[in-house]
């Protein structure tokens, strides 16, 4: 971002409301506002979602150690195992939720060295999906699908490490 696209952000988001406040530009979006938004800003949403969700989680294991907290949520929350997420949820998601994933999936992006195309790709679709259904207020049914995520990637990774011990 350069500056003076950073100097716009900062014009819109302390915009005087005439009686001392700030304007408040957000208000919850309906779905069909979400469905226009571009998939890589629901992805950006979903991600931020997940990684806390992921943080909240892990306290019931660990409230000590933060550093191990951090790297183990990093690698939870990681396109590899979000990409493994999506594979063991996807029975459990509707047609439009499907959609959704299948939007940001194509999405036009670059993949990091860490995971493969395939699975950066698919991971921003999770994402965009988790991010959909936080910005149209559907807590129970984000809940529902970050849970089952959650227990797919904990199986998953308990099933490398056991296969990776027997070696």
């Amino acid at each position: 971002m350069n500056f003076s696209h950073f100097q716009r952000l900062v014009r819109m988001m302390f915009e005087p409301d005439g009686t001392g406040g700030i304007l408040q530009h957000y208000d919850h979006l309906t779905a069909s506002d979400v469905r226009q938004l571009n998939p890589l800003v629901l992805a950006y949403v979903g991600d931020a979602y997940f990684h806390l969700f992921v943080r909240t989680r892990l306290l019931s294991y660990e409230q000590a150690k933060v550093q191990a907290l951090h790297a183990f949520s990093a690698q939870i929350v990681s396109a590899k195992w979000q990409h493994k997420a999506y594979l063991g949820i996807e029975s459990m998601l509707t047609d439009d939720e499907k959609a959704i994933y299948r939007r940001a999936r194509n999405a036009k992006s670059h993949a990091p060295r860490s995971s493969t195309v395939a699975e950066y790709h698919s991971s921003t679709g999770f994402e965009a999906l988790l991010g959909s259904l936080y910005l149209r207020d559907e807590d129970k049914r984000l809940y529902e699908i970050a849970e089952a995520s959650f227990e797919v990637i904990s199986k998953a990774m308990m099933q490398e490490i056991q296969a990776k011990s027997q070696a």
